[in-house]
Parts: C-alpha cells; structure tokens; sequence
C-alpha cells in the first residue's frame, strides 16, 4: 500500500452517547478541560448560519487544491460522520462547493472541518449543515489526487486521529482522542457546573471579586492611591 495514497479502515469510533454528551457543552469549555493547548487552528471558521458540531472524524489528507479524496470520503462516510480535511491550508483553489454539500447532505453527513477553501458560500449558509473552513474562493478544485483517508492529520499542530470526537461552535473547533472522551467529558460537567454557579453569583451581585487585587498585588502592580 502506498504511503501518501491510500485508503483505510477507522479502528475505533466515539460513541452516539460520548457523541451526545458533549453536543451540550460549549468547545471554550471543553478547552479549558484540556489545558487549552488543543486547537484546530483560529482560522478555521463556521461557513453556515448556526448550529454545533458533533460527531466521529474521518480524516482525510489531501494535496492542495485537490479533493479526489474528500470525494471518496464523502461516499465512503457513514450517517453522523465529520469528514475533516487536512490540504495544507492553501486558499488557491475550493475543497467543495454547493454539488458537493448537497451529496454530503444525502449521506447523513453531518459536518464538515477544512483545512482549505470552500466556494458557493450562500449554499453554505442555506443549507446550514455545520462546516468550518480557512477561507472561500470562486476556483474551483482538481481531482487527481494523492490523498489519504483514515489516517492520522494535524490541524494547526492538533492531531485528529480517525473516529475521534470532533466538536464545534461559533468559537472554533476542537478534537477529543477517544481514550480521553471520558475523562475530559467529567471535567467538562464539572467546569460547567462551575460556570453555572459563577453565573448566579454575578447577577445576584454576589460573586468575589477579591481575586484580582491579590493577583495584582502578587504581579507587584503599582496602583496608585
């Protein structure tokens, strides 16, 4: 099998349940919960209206430009999939436009992550099915390949290994490594609950705010009187 042009099975899979539970909770949370050194990079932006991101990756490595691979992973994903697509970041040319999304709607797709361009922006929008990209463009993409599908990817330094979590909002996107689902969804509820409470105290007037003079005071912050 050739290194840089094939296809592979995904070996494991986050699960609908992990899926759901995490669908609540907002990604500047979860980042938090992973000392927040996980990104899949500030550009990578929403390309639809509203909507969260949820869902197992396939991972797809394509050449610049080129989405021969993004095709195959389309047909080749199953119903809750989010097909995400390192191609280098370059802007030259579209991953996919309107045709394309309407297939992946068909699917049961249900998103997209792209380290690339998309083009037919307003179908984006319409259709309204989850996507993120770095940018869009009128040129259209080619098709000849190479590319890998199922294989390990990095998104601006964030590995995604196939049928990892792959979570997203309005602030960015995020991936969860299968054997740290658990754990991260318990901090998770945790910060959240946290949140929760921190949210009461500041519109009853009651939260403490004593913190930010300590942390001032420990800076060695001249404050004059």
């Amino acid at each position: 099998m050739t290194v840089g042009n094939r296809i592979l099975k995904a070996a494991r899979k986050a699960s609908p349940e992990m899926i759901e539970a995490f669908r609540v909770l907002p990604v500047a949370n979860v980042s938090d919960c992973m000392a927040r050194v996980f990104a899949a990079g500030p550009t990578l932006r929403p390309m639809h209206t509203k909507g969260v991101l949820a869902g197992p990756a396939i991972t797809v490595r394509s050449r610049p430009g080129d989405n021969l691979m993004l095709h195959k992973a389309i047909d080749m994903a199953e119903p809750g999939d989010v097909v995400v697509v390192d191609a280098g970041g370059d802007l030259s040319n579209a991953l996919m436009g309107e045709l394309m999304l309407a297939h992946a709607v068909n699917r049961g797709v249900a998103g997209f992550v792209l380290n690339g361009a998309i083009r037919d922006l307003d179908a984006f929008r319409e259709v309204n099915l989850p996507t993120f990209a770095a940018g869009v463009t009128h040129r259209g993409p080619y098709k000849h390949g190479p590319g890998e599908i199922n294989v390990t990817i990095a998104l601006d330094g964030m590995t995604i290994q196939p049928g990892d979590l792959i979570l997203g909002d309005s602030d960015g996107v995020l991936a969860v490594a299968v054997e740290d689902l658990e754990t991260v969804l318990a901090e998770a509820h945790k910060k959240q609950a946290a949140e929760e409470k921190q949210m009461r105290a500041i519109r009853e007037r009651t939260n403490d705010r004593s913190w930010v003079d300590r942390a001032l005071e420990e800076s060695g912050c001249a404050i004059a009187g």
